[in-house]
């Protein structure tokens, strides 16, 4: 299972841990992935996608999955979500057309 946010993309980072004798040796910085299941009000049901907490809130600012979704750029989403976000749209343009 890879360490990345399916949505925003975010992944391992890595740096030192720097003791108070200034040695340096290294670690590295997760992001704080968690299984979530949101709705997605278009397609009418749930999607379960590992995402971090940051793109959580970001999900809730958008004003949910749909929506976040449809403003994302193609190139920070998993191929689970693109293929989501393919779908939201296609759904989309056949109810507004």
């Amino acid at each position: 299972m890879s360490r990345r946010c399916e949505l925003t993309g975010k992944g391992l980072l890595v740096g030192h841990h720097v003791s108070h004798a200034n040695n340096k040796t290294k670690r590295t910085f997760r992001p704080n992935l968690q299984t979530i299941t949101l709705a997605s009000d278009t397609l009418k049901q749930n999607v379960r996608l590992r995402i971090s907490m940051n793109a959580l809130r970001s999900v809730d600012r958008a004003g949910g999955l749909d929506a976040f979704l449809l403003k994302a750029r193609d190139s920070a989403l998993s191929t689970r979500a693109l293929r989501l976000k393919r779908q939201i749209a296609r759904k989309a343009e056949r109810a507004a057309g």
